[in-house]
């Protein structure tokens, strides 16, 4: 018996609003004799008409309607069952590709820097002759370049132990830094490629704050914003918000450049800091190591600036309440040839500070015993030296003449020297132990000298958690290459 096609037929066929057919279930089961029922499609009322062959939905039975019924309700709970579970499978999938995105973001964002510390790390080496330049014509030379290698082996064979013993410390600071809420890195504040800053926002958030303005140390070669982080959480958890500023180092830069990097990061935080919570009458700045050195030339040199002796401003120096110069020097002509001694060589030296010529410009000490410069240096705020006695890298008499300089010229200045510690003790392996330190009392005492209420927060303030060994901090004062 010849089978008959049963066309489905469209109401709408004919009509330019409908495109596409939908076609019912029950509708292609007329068919009850064949195997294989044809069916007419049409997908568009401008195209030709189509004949293919499908196979029935449902088997037959004598009962056709009921069957019918039953079995397009059960496909239709099984649909949406499907449904459901493809959406909870994308909802889920979504998540995930979420997870996969910020860590994609995260990655990207650690790579560029990551490259950027290896490249000058090597060009350090480089620099430093532990990279022994072989092909130089000349014994002596040559001899040199061998000794000047050694020197600087031995001591990053040092740097690498003092590192391990304070690995513990590191690690926990380190997740802190990467993954805490309350820490905004990488806050661009300028045009150049390394003007960048790390905010660490104090847990309570009940009012403005007063915010210290950071620049670390590092020799002005290996400086680095993440240097401030233990720092940086340390002051936040006392109600103070800390802005650690990166800056170009050499050879990427030179002092100039580290200068004018650091004075506007400095800006940044006096005009925009109230943006994220802080209070912009109560700025502080500090620096550590050399870049305490900076910070002190970027504040003479705003200085000079304002009283008319330079070019335009952005930020003044009457918005900075005390400026805190932690284990800095100074007076680079007292420290050309100490620091030569040490292995940071002359023409090293010279070089990022752009030459003999340049010492005066980049030694505040004696750039504010200028006579044409009182106008100048009366606008210094005051002025708090903070440095250890068994410092080999910087010794302490750097602060303790700045000091003395300052006050013979009218600055209210002040050297508060902590007996036997070293150039690291007072930035790492004292806030590492936890408990009482006295540098770091006395950082918080001054700025919080005008708050009673922050006073008395700080009176019944838990004390901090140890963070490395009692043992591990002695080897690391013992090899520490500082």
């Amino acid at each position: 018996m010849p089978s008959h096609i049963l066309p489905v037929t469209n109401p709408n066929l004919h009509s330019k609003q409908n495109s596409y057919l939908r076609i019912d279930p029950t509708t292609m089961l007329l068919k009850q004799d064949d195997p294989i029922t044809s069916t007419r499609l049409v997908s568009s009322p401008f195209e030709d008409e189509t004949i293919i062959s499908v196979r029935p939905l449902l088997s037959r039975t004598p009962s056709f309607a009921g069957t019918t019924t039953t079995s397009s309700s059960a496909s239709y709970q099984q649909r949406r069952r499907r449904v459901a579970s493809e959406n909870s499978l994308s909802s889920l999938s979504d998540e995930s590709i979420g997870q996969r995105q910020s860590l994609a973001r995260e990655v990207d964002h650690g790579a560029p820097e990551t490259f950027l510390l290896t490249r000058l790390s090597l060009k350090l080496l480089r620099y430093m002759g532990i990279l022994v330049q072989y092909e130089k014509i000349g014994t002596p030379q040559k001899h040199q370049n061998i000794q000047v290698g050694y020197r600087w082996i031995m001591r990053f064979l040092a740097l690498g132990c003092y590192s391990l013993m304070l690995f513990p410390g590191f690690i926990q600071v380190g997740y802190y830094y990467f993954f805490s809420g309350r820490v905004l890195r990488s806050i661009v504040y300028g045009d150049q490629p390394r003007n960048r800053l790390d905010l660490y926002l104090p847990k309570n958030t009940d009012g403005p704050k007063p915010v210290v303005a950071f620049v670390t140390g590092g020799a002005w070669i290996i400086g680095y914003k993440a240097w401030g982080s233990l720092l940086g959480q340390q002051l936040s958890e006392r109600d103070i918000m800390v802005a650690c500023i990166d800056y170009r180092n050499y050879p990427q830069g030179t002092m100039s450049n580290m200068v004018e990097d650091a004075s506007e990061g400095i800006s940044f935080v006096c005009n925009k800091i109230a943006e994220y919570g802080g209070d912009p009458n109560r700025v502080y700045l500090m620096g550590q190591s050399a870049g305490g050195h900076i910070a002190a030339c970027a504040l003479v040199e705003q200085a000079i600036k304002e009283a008319g002796e330079g070019g335009s401003t952005n930020w003044s120096v009457l918005q900075i309440k005390t400026y805190f110069g932690l284990s800095g020097g100074y007076n680079l002509f007292n420290l050309v040839d100490y620091f030569h001694s040490r292995g940071l060589y002359r023409s090293i030296f010279l070089s990022i500070m752009e030459g003999e010529e340049s010492l005066r410009r980049f030694s505040p000490e004696v750039i504010v015993q200028d006579p044409n410069l009182k106008k100048a240096v009366s606008l210094l705020p005051p002025i708090v030296l903070f440095h250890g006695t068994a410092d080999y890298s910087i010794p302490a008499d750097s602060s303790k003449s700045f000091a003395e300089t300052l006050q013979s010229v009218g600055v209210r200045a002040e050297s508060i020297l902590y007996e036997g510690k070293t150039h690291t003790d007072l930035f790492l392996q004292d806030p590492m132990r936890g408990g009482n330190d006295r540098m770091f009392e006395d950082l918080v005492s001054i700025i919080h000298s005008d708050d009673r209420e922050a006073q008395a927060k700080d009176e019944v303030a838990p004390p901090r958690r140890r963070l490395v060994p009692e043992f591990m901090l002695q080897l690391a004062h013992r090899v520490s290459p500082f």
